[in-house]
């Protein structure tokens, strides 16, 4: 059967046929999975007994700590089927397995594809056509590949931290949303499983993508990358905004009801200006804005705190809700600072049902966010619960 019959049958889901192996020990592996899981791909997770290390990282469903109530494990791994193994010792079973794989995923330093025997390389050879995507802190070779890491240690060694944090440079720099780094690693590993799939259509062969979580963050950093690239220029970091040579006017503002939104005023931009003015106005809260000296860029910068503190005034005269709905309806980049809560309860994604409640295995439900991506011609895939450990259990079929 082709890679084209697995997964591009219409009317079936994308990755319908796909049966998928993941050893992984940190979320860029799982997380890697759990994009294939969700497009319907069949993923059998292979833990030791003790079970993957994301089983012990909170916080736990009830404030039960166990192997099967952790929510971090919940997240990473839905719609995916748990066995057990004690590697090196349990190839023969790993090679059942691989035997009907086309995809592996090995989410491990190096050292640990040894200790485990799990060379992508001789793996590739006993299973020609499989792929094999090996995510590792800083890939398989090199003078760093032994190196240990983390989320945070791969986010400082790839320059994405430099950018992350306050105005105050007395502070040091400030991881962002956890995981970002083991996030955007999947982010590369999703993408190469596809072409080295798309490849084995031509070749009729696997082989082995060597992803680097160094390598994925260090072309992540945004601007620092071309500024440094071309005027060579260092970034500096700024609350809530791009990092940028120099500073750039504050965009976080308080509003009626405590919360803060973020505007995003261009003032080299004439329309959104005026739209900016005529909506002050309306509320007679323009005062000297509307004056003809500010229709000239260079005096909008030159009184740029003046502006600053009208625009802080106009917004804690309104909720945020109203801020963003109104400042959209003017064209004007706005958006409230939602907070995890806010989103669970946001408008928009319930819209396009973006959260799935999902049946757990005791007959209660969680809440899930669902797929990130949605394709005209294929359906979208149920999610069902994390796998147990050692439980025997296999989710449900989706429907």
């Amino acid at each position: 059967m082709t890679v084209q019959d697995h997964l591009l049958p219409l009317g079936a889901p994308i990755c319908d046929g796909l049966t998928v192996v993941e050893i992984a020990e940190d979320p860029a592996g799982e997380l890697t999975g759990k994009l294939l899981a969700q497009y319907g791909a069949r993923v059998i997770k292979v833990e030791p007994p003790e079970g993957s290390p994301t089983r012990q990282i909170g916080p736990f469903a009830g404030g039960e700590r166990t192997p099967d109530t952790s929510l971090t494990f919940w997240y990473y791994n839905p719609s995916k089927r748990s066995v057990t193994a004690s590697l090196p010792g349990d190839q023969e079973m790993l090679d059942r397995h691989l035997r009907d794989a086309d995809v592996l995923i090995l989410s491990l330093t190096p050292a640990r594809q040894r200790e485990l025997g799990v060379d992508p390389a001789v793996l590739v050879g006993r299973h020609p056509r499989l792929v094999v995507c090996a995510i590792t802190p800083f890939g398989q070779d090199g003078p760093w590949s032994g190196y240990a890491s983390s989320d945070l240690v791969a986010l400082a060694a790839g320059g994405l931290l430099n950018s992350c944090g306050y105005d105050d440079h007395s502070i040091p720099p400030i991881r962002p949303a956890e995981n970002q780094a083991y996030h955007v690693a999947a982010s590369f590993a999703h993408i190469s499983i596809f072409l080295a799939l798309i490849e084995r259509q031509q070749t009729g062969s696997g082989q082995v993508i060597d992803v680097s979580v160094h390598d994925c963050v260090a072309v992540s950093p945004e601007l620092a990358n071309p500024y440094w690239f071309y005027p060579k220029a260092l970034v500096k970091r700024q609350t809530c905004r791009h990092a940028q040579p120099s500073p750039t006017q504050p965009a976080l503002f308080s509003t009626l009801d405590g919360r803060y939104v973020y505007f995003a005023l261009i003032l080299g931009d004439a329309k959104p200006w005026q739209n900016l003015v005529e909506w002050m106005d309306g509320f007679g809260m323009a005062a000297d804005l509307t004056d003809a000296g500010y229709q000239e860029v260079s005096f909008r910068q030159a009184n740029f705190p003046h502006i600053q503190q009208m625009i802080e005034a106009f917004f804690m005269v309104q909720d945020a809700s109203t801020i963003y709905h109104e400042g959209q309806a003017r064209g004007l980049p706005i958006a409230v600072v939602n907070s995890p809560d806010d989103v669970l309860v946001d408008e928009h994604l319930a819209a396009r049902g973006f959260f799935e409640t999902v049946a757990l295995p005791d007959g209660r439900s969680a809440v899930f966010p669902g797929a990130p991506i949605r394709f005209s011609a294929h359906p979208a895939v149920a999610q069902s619960h994390a796998p147990l450990l050692a439980g025997g259990d296999e989710p449900p079929p989706a429907t």
